[in-house]
């Protein structure tokens, strides 16, 4: 349904199922039916076979879910690729702090240093920390689950541009949004769910909110 390299937005009302699908696909909650299938392959709906066939979420809590608060920035952004850095069994603290850096460099997260902790990290700059930990491992769907709720505008901004320029690498792009300006500005489909079942995808010539909330009520 995702093509590569466009942003596949998910509009919906509150309760249509849109952050659990996201998680189903993912793998942290589990398939009631259904199947998730990646470049022609189907891919076993856990975390990990997700993680290892390029499947990433960017989820809706950053602060709950996204990030490990407590751990520095190097410390979340490396966590889920540990044996890369491993060096005779033990991590290399070198190698951590340099992939940190060029991340948080090429995402533009400010920060005194890659060893501040996550949590002393304004919403814009934890948001685009658990994008770098995910870019480091070259990923081929990225699931956005509200991308800027609690940013400010001119991280929005960022985070807009960082969304178009995975896309036109290939990346396929998901993203949910209850914000229906954001929606019809940054997809290039809309897909509407309604009662944990999508009712409708419009192509972006069709896309207007009248159009979605008829999809959204099922009408």
């Amino acid at each position: 349904m995702i093509r590569k390299g466009e942003i596949l937005g998910f509009a919906g009302l509150v309760g249509a199922g849109r952050s659990e699908l996201a998680q189903t696909i993912f793998g942290v909650d589990r398939a009631v039916d259904g199947e998730v299938h990646l470049e022609n392959k189907l891919i076993r709906t856990s975390s990990d076979d997700a993680i290892k066939n390029g499947i990433y979420l960017i989820p809706e809590d950053r602060r709950n879910t996204g990030l490990i608060l407590d751990f520095s920035i190097c410390e979340n952004i490396t966590l889920p690729d540990l044996p890369r850095y491993s060096r005779g069994g033990l991590l290399s603290r070198d190698a951590e702090r340099q992939t940190a850096t060029e991340m948080c460099d090429k995402l533009n997260v400010k920060r005194p240093s890659v060893e501040t902790r996550a949590a002393n990290l304004s919403g814009g700059n934890q948001q685009k920390e658990v994008l770098a930990k995910w870019l480091s491992l070259n990923p081929k769907l990225l699931i956005f689950d509200e991308p800027t709720r609690g940013i400010d505008v001119g991280a929005k901004a960022e985070i807009y541009e960082l969304m178009r320029n995975l896309a036109k690498q290939g990346v396929a792009i998901m993203m949910i949004s209850s914000d229906m300006e954001e929606i019809l500005g940054e997809s290039d489909r809309v897909a509407v769910m309604h009662e944990g079942a999508i009712t409708g995808i419009l192509e972006r010539e069709e896309c207007t909110e009248e159009a979605i909330m008829r999809l959204a009520v099922a009408a």
